[in-house]
């Protein structure tokens, strides 16, 4: 398979639209990164997390609960939501794609995918940042993480000669010059993970649609 990118990007123009997350908002990061990208619209994380807290209150549930998680289908419904608010040439849909399928969004010029993995307790997939052999995600307790998939490269490795293949826009890092990856392997089990009402290879596909969106 070849090495391929979103829109044909080099790795370090990619890595600089990862902001860093303080909080439990790894999804209101990614949708930043993703309307930047997507239409050259730009929402600083902040006010997005700040907008999903106070719609909770007004009954708008876009996350489970305020400054908590941001469900896969919930992610999409804000995405929408921010489209109609500001007439954003975008659409978003919850789909369950497998990992070829993801693989080949990197020739889609108009479509971008945030995926969501879990894992279970003591049983965190490893995240490597550039071609560094730390772990980057040492969680002991269950969980879950939203990233923007960026990019896949056969010949990537990190310094063990690990093979990771799979590159991720990531909020654990301001900017940088460098995305974040995982193997074959750890991507495939943690995003594979069937939940109740969510179910597995969750993906949020945003799509630019050429015309205000409505």
């Amino acid at each position: 398979m070849k090495s391929t990118s979103i829109r044909a990007m080099p790795e370090e123009q990619l890595a600089r639209f990862q902001t860093l997350q303080k909080g439990n908002d790894c999804t209101l990061h990614a949708i930043s990164a993703a309307l930047q990208m997507l239409c050259g619209a730009y929402f600083k994380p902040e006010d997005l997390i700040e907008e999903t807290n106070r719609l909770w209150w007004r009954g708008r549930i876009f996350r489970v609960f305020p400054n908590w998680a941001v469900t896969p289908r919930m992610q999409a419904r804000f995405v929408n939501y921010l489209a109609k608010k500001h007439q954003l040439p975008v659409k978003a849909q919850l789909l369950h794609l497998n990992p070829e399928a993801l693989r080949k969004l990197t020739d889609e010029h108009d479509t971008i995918a945030l995926i969501t993995i879990y894992w279970l307790r003591k049983q965190a997939p490893p995240i490597y940042y550039d071609k560094r052999p730390k772990n980057y995600n040492e969680a002991s307790t269950a969980g879950g993480h939203t990233m923007l998939f960026a990019a896949y490269d056969s010949f990537h490795k990190n310094s063990p000669g690990r093979d990771t293949p799979w590159g991720f826009i990531n909020s654990w890092v301001q900017g940088g010059n460098a995305l974040f990856w995982m193997t074959d392997y750890d991507f495939r089990k943690s995003w594979g993970i069937k939940l109740p009402l969510i179910g597995n290879h969750a993906t949020v596909l945003i799509q630019h649609t050429g015309n205000k969106y409505a």
